[in-house]
């Protein structure tokens, strides 16, 4: 198997050679492995070892406590430099620069569509109209499937008879429906979407490929008013450029104020998240709404048609097509985009629930960069072993520590049996975790305080008191651990585990 063929695979049944198929396969199992074998050990051990475990709870709330305040402190830095960033004129810094070429520099806009309605698409047109970049150096395509008919075309025209002349070019395209080999998603319709402005726009025009750069956006994508400026000096002044993804931070507050308390905390968390990721680049992926060099992303064909998970595909794409020799850099510099909003509140949860699912899939990357690695002999060994450990630990993690904290903690007390629970570990035991995860819960404070700040102002239709509500919600985090994290991550780890293969499930999207 060559370079361009490892790099192709979605999952193990892509893989004609035996040997590699079933290595593949083997890779694809064990997460869940790992994570199941985590649990039922730690259930058994509280049986047959309970001092063992009770040992291992206190040693691993305190690791919990020490890593929370860990990434507190990220949180924090991250957050000011966000604050300061969004202060900045970036183009009078891009006037500053010794070389002034980036008025050479285009920025190809993608953004895929589904079924969503005109009160989410024409907010995104008006972000971009409103940018302090050239307009006539935006070239957007709004891509729209077939399979959804009639319905998305008219939107589409009513968008470009609204926004067609305010841009170089705005482009609609039509993903066809049932192409063999790709799975109907966002990757295969952002892949369409970019060989067509290739094909029509770019390649006619001869525009130089580095001096592109590409933004994948979901629909709901907002920007700020100086995101291309910023991207484009970071473009420029980056060592390499071709070398490089670029990761703004999504903040999910277009309709924060109308949805509901659960889906504002994993939305405002998620930011968090990410938010404490751009202080840690080296462990960075591309993530949903993110940008690269056109030239890059045409060496390599462009995003992964066969996945869920295309947005974070494709910087392991990167990272092995390019023999390592590639990274993300952190924008410090928000895009908005949409909490998870429905009908009623049965549905949000619901639709929050597939959306947690459809985000902890991205486990499928774990075999695909592992066998990555086993094939790319160009990768140091010292890369892929950082690389690795932190793909594999992240996704155990996630399926895993809530688990740990909130609920196993309390399994020796009621495994071990009579003598164990005599013992002075046993009466300390939950007073310890108590304590420990009290403090650890401080930290909630932190967050409550950084969420009432990234709000947007608030609609004449809440009174002031919503504010309060914005701030006791965060008692909910250690449920939304483990309903909305743990389990839809063991969720899609086991299905990897057993072969069934998640299809892409669009988030849908609702304004009030």
């Amino acid at each position: 198997m060559d370079k361009r063929e490892y790099l192709k695979i979605g999952f193990s049944p892509d893989i004609d050679n035996p040997k590699d198929r079933r290595i593949f396969r083997l890779l694809e199992i064990l997460p869940g492995v790992l994570s199941w074998g985590t649990i039922l050990l730690v259930l058994f051990l509280s049986w047959q070892r309970p001092v063992w475990i009770a040992v291992f709870i206190i040693c691993f709330d305190v690791y919990w406590l020490l890593k929370t305040l860990y990434l507190s402190f990220h949180q924090q830095a991250s957050f000011k430099k966000m604050k300061k960033n969004l202060r900045i004129d970036w183009l009078k810094k891009l006037d500053e620069l010794p070389v002034t070429r980036w008025r050479d520099i285009y920025h190809l806009v993608i953004l895929p569509m589904y079924k969503e309605g005109p009160e989410v698409i024409r907010p995104t047109f008006r972000a971009l109209i409103n940018s302090k970049y050239p307009l006539d150096r935006l070239i957007v395509v709004l891509a729209i499937e077939e399979r959804v008919g009639e319905p998305a075309q008219q939107i589409a025209r009513t968008i470009k008879e609204e926004f067609g002349d305010r841009f170089f070019r705005l482009l609609i395209t039509v993903h066809p429906k049932d192409r063999n080999g790709e799975l109907a998603g966002k990757g295969s319709n952002e892949t369409w979407a970019g060989r067509m402005a290739k094909k029509e726009i770019i390649d006619p025009l001869r525009i130089l490929y580095e001096n592109i750069i590409v933004s994948s956006f979901d629909i709901d994508t907002q920007v700020y008013p100086y995101y291309f400026a910023c991207l484009t000096y970071n473009y420029l002044t980056s060592k390499d450029p071709l070398r490089f993804s670029f990761q703004p931070i999504p903040i999910y507050n277009n309709n924060i104020w109308d949805a509901p308390a659960i889906s504002r905390v994993i939305a405002i968390g998620a930011t968090f998240w990410h938010m404490i990721q751009q202080e840690r680049p080296e462990r960075m992926s591309t993530f949903s709404s993110h940008s690269m060099s056109f030239k890059a992303i045409v060496e390599m064909d462009f995003w992964p048609t066969k996945n869920v998970s295309e947005d974070s595909r494709i910087f392991w794409k990167s990272l092995l097509f390019y023999d390592g020799n590639y990274e993300v850099i952190p924008l410090y510099y928000p895009v908005s985009m949409d909490a998870n909003l429905a009908d009623n509140f049965l549905q949000t949860i619901t639709n929050v629930f597939k959306q947690q699912t459809r985000w902890s899939w991205g486990v499928e990357n774990v075999p695909y960069f592992t066998f990555g690695c086993l094939k790319n002999k160009a990768i140091s060994w010292k890369k892929k072993i950082y690389h690795l450990f932190n793909h594999w630990e992240a996704f155990w993690s996630w399926a895993t520590n809530s688990l740990l904290i909130f609920m196993l903690g309390w399994s020796p007390l009621i495994l071990g049996g009579e003598e164990f629970n005599q013992t002075v570990l046993s009466y300390n035991l939950p007073r310890l975790t108590r304590l420990i995860m009290t403090l650890a819960m401080v930290g909630l404070v932190g967050s409550a305080f950084y969420s009432l700040k990234l709000l947007p102002p608030r609609p004449a239709k809440f009174r002031t008191r919503k504010y309060l509500w914005m701030f006791l919600q965060w008692a909910l985090v250690p449920l939304v651990m483990i309903i909305f994290g743990a389990i839809p991550a063991l969720i899609s780890q086991t299905r990897l585990m057993a072969g069934k293969y998640m299809g892409f499930w669009v988030t849908k999207k609702k304004r009030k």
